[in-house]
């Protein structure tokens, strides 16, 4: 079991979430305040995605991430900053059509997802570990071993650490191949990323034997998404890891009641406390997964 826990709060990804829930933050003012709410609530690390203002589609725009972070590093509440490094890897295939993307795709190479972290140089920044087929319809996400390898060397070459999104266990087995040609800096930092169609499913016995996968000396966290997302905080911390919640991954605090990312940031907290553990401060964060200063 793990005692100190990073708890990260993932503050609005980019999935079709706005008319979904109100809370669902999608200007940078309002993701930054949602930040800043989720770590006065507790949160070790925020993860930030940013949404098109005028849509509340998901964007790759580096100017509503740099007003995020600057947001929140004006209100003088200490928090790790982990942005997404996810956004220009969606492709749309359809049947009718296959040999033409549909509209719905947003796909870019490995370096050219990362102009927002080369501009801002975040503690944190994701790197999908691998491609799948992403959701029940005609999307897929892309992230080639070629890609996957220039987007680490950047990050390496930039101080930032990546945190490896693994939403299988191939994921894993690419990020531990990353690792052993030396193009990420130790400790790794892995995040298991469970239930999303269709991916690894959220299973207490998937998320053991991913665990099992991981190499020594790794530091790694994992979450569920939907309804699994409180469970999974505590089989998380028993498997000895860390945790992540927030309106990326699940809407609600309980049936029909809608949360906000600070009241699950407060409801994972008091499971990490009556488990006998604790969330760790950002200062102790840093010192636990080894990060480097910002820029």
């Amino acid at each position: 079991m793990n005692r100190d826990v990073v708890l990260t709060c993932a503050l609005t990804g980019a999935g079709d979430t706005v008319g979904k829930s109100e809370h669902v933050p999608v200007t940078p003012e309002q993701i930054a305040a949602s930040g800043i709410e989720a770590a006065r609530a507790g949160a070790t690390v925020v993860h930030v995605h940013v949404r098109d203002p005028e849509t509340g589609r998901g964007s790759r725009e580096p100017a509503f991430y740099a007003e995020v972070v600057e947001r929140i590093e004006a209100s003088g509440v200490d928090v790790i900053v982990n942005l997404t490094a996810g956004m220009g890897g969606d492709l749309h295939v359809r049947d009718a059509d296959p040999t033409h993307p549909g509209p719905e795709t947003d796909l870019v190479g490995g370096v050219e997802r990362l102009a927002h972290v080369e501009q801002i140089r975040p503690e944190i920044c994701t790197l999908d570990c691998g491609s799948l087929n992403f959701g029940d319809h005609d999307m897929a996400y892309i992230s080639t071993p070629e890609m996957l390898r220039a987007g680490a060397k950047r990050i390496q070459e930039l101080g930032v650490k990546p945190e490896l999104e693994v939403f299988d266990t191939g994921h894993i087995w690419m990020a531990n191949q990353l690792h052993a040609e030396g193009l990420l800096d130790d400790p790794p930092l892995y995040q298991l990323c469970l239930g999303i169609p269709y991916g690894a499913p959220a299973d207490p016995r998937v998320a053991a034997a991913m665990v099992d996968l991981l190499p020594d000396g790794a530091n790694w966290a994992g979450f569920a998404i939907g309804r699994m997302q409180m469970p999974m905080v505590a089989q998380m911390v028993l498997l000895g890891g860390n945790v992540r919640v927030g309106l990326e991954d699940n809407l609600y605090l309980s049936k029909g009641v809608k949360a906000t990312n600070g009241q699950l940031v407060e409801r994972a907290r008091t499971i990490i406390e009556h488990m006998g553990g604790r969330v760790v401060s950002p200062a102790e964060g840093r010192d636990k997964l080894e990060l480097k200063p910002r820029g």
